[in-house]
């Protein structure tokens, strides 16, 4: 499959595992404080991606060459900030506005993480959207707010949409800060990150003086974490690197609309009849989307870096004689110029003029 097949399969796998999440984890705020259920999903999801990766490194600790980059002591910056806004702000915001809030408009209001992504994508950080593209995502995300709209939803609490609002910010920027560090190994990225934000924040609310849920709830917290905030955003962190932030948050906008669409079986919330065409809104941008083609003459200026590749134009350059270049692996190897036309999309290597 090319890049943009596999990242919007990665983008949407991670949306609605990611989706699902909202009623269920509303489900656990009937139990517990939001920044424990916060605290207890991002540790949840730290454990398991750690255990992945200890069976998955005692399988293979002998075999070369590595397949990802690790994160350096140079990434620090960005990897803070990540865990700020992405880790814990993002998280215990849209929890509290979850509590305060029926599960169907917060799952809506979630649509505003894909515009303020894009938004800083295209101003900030140097991504290139056409106007396929531009229609493309503004229907997916027109279609996931019109979703499950009905006159005076949102009028039940301003403070806890505001909330969730400001959690879709915090997470814009969270994706944007992942996307420039999307060449280092995506499992290691997102154990860091949930790892330290389950811990600070389940401290945190420990020091506010509230006490662990029972045993039952207490798993079915960690599991939901590992699910859709583990496997989701291990996910969603390939989406970014195929795809660039833009793109990603388009497919990603897909998440309010699994969680609306499971809230009724799981909560008995209702469905209205402009749903039906919102969700084929929705599928029309999706196949914009993904059948977008866009392919110029582009330069790429000489560099030097270290990340997952296979060889081809980007990447002709030598390696050891045990290593396929037919199959993923990383190592420090120099770009020389070149100029070349080919299908293409926004991620590291394609940041140029249009």
């Amino acid at each position: 499959m090319t890049p943009a097949i596999t990242g919007a399969a990665f983008g949407l796998g991670a949306a609605f595992l990611f989706g699902i999440s909202t009623p269920l984890a509303k489900m656990l705020l009937q139990e517990s404080h939001p920044l424990l259920i916060a605290g207890l999903l991002y540790l949840g999801a730290g454990l398991g991606l750690f255990a992945f990766e200890f069976f998955r490194g005692s399988s293979t600790r002998n075999i070369e060459p590595r397949r990802e980059t690790p994160l350096r002591f140079e990434d620090l910056g960005l990897i803070f900030g990540i865990l700020v806004t992405g880790g814990i702000l993002g998280p215990v915001l849209m929890l509290y506005g979850l509590q305060r809030l029926s599960a169907v408009p917060a799952s809506l209001l979630l649509n505003l993480e894909a515009p303020l992504t894009v938004l800083l994508a295209v101003t900030f950080f140097g991504e290139h959207l056409g106007r396929r593209e531009a229609v493309a995502i503004f229907l997916i995300v027109t279609g996931a707010g019109v979703l499950g709209y009905s006159p005076g939803a949102m009028e039940a609490d301003w403070v806890g949409a505001g909330a969730i609002a400001v959690a879709c910010l915090f997470w814009a920027i969270d994706n944007n800060l992942t996307q420039r560090l999307s060449l280092r190994d995506p499992i290691t990225i997102v154990r860091f990150k949930t790892l330290t934000a389950g811990t600070c924040t389940l401290a945190l609310a420990i020091v506010f003086g509230q006490k662990l849920p029972s045993p039952s709830i207490l798993m079915y917290a960690l599991a939901l974490g590992f699910v859709s905030y583990g496997v989701s955003v291990v996910l969603d962190a390939y989406a970014l690197r195929m795809l660039g932030a833009a793109r990603e948050a388009a497919y990603f906008a897909t998440a309010p609309f699994i969680g609306a669409v499971t809230s009724i079986p799981l909560l008995g919330e209702r469905w209205h009849s402009a749903d039906v065409w919102a969700s084929g809104i929705m599928g029309v941008g999706v196949l914009l989307l993904l059948s977008e083609h866009h392919s110029h003459v582009h330069i790429h200026e000489e560099m030097e870096h270290d990340h997952s590749h296979v060889h081809s134009d980007h990447h002709d350059h030598q390696n050891d004689e045990h290593v396929n270049t037919g199959e993923p692996h990383a190592h420090l190897h120099r770009h020389l110029p070149l100029a070349h036309d080919h299908p293409h999309l926004p991620e590291l290597h394609h940041r140029h003029r249009h």
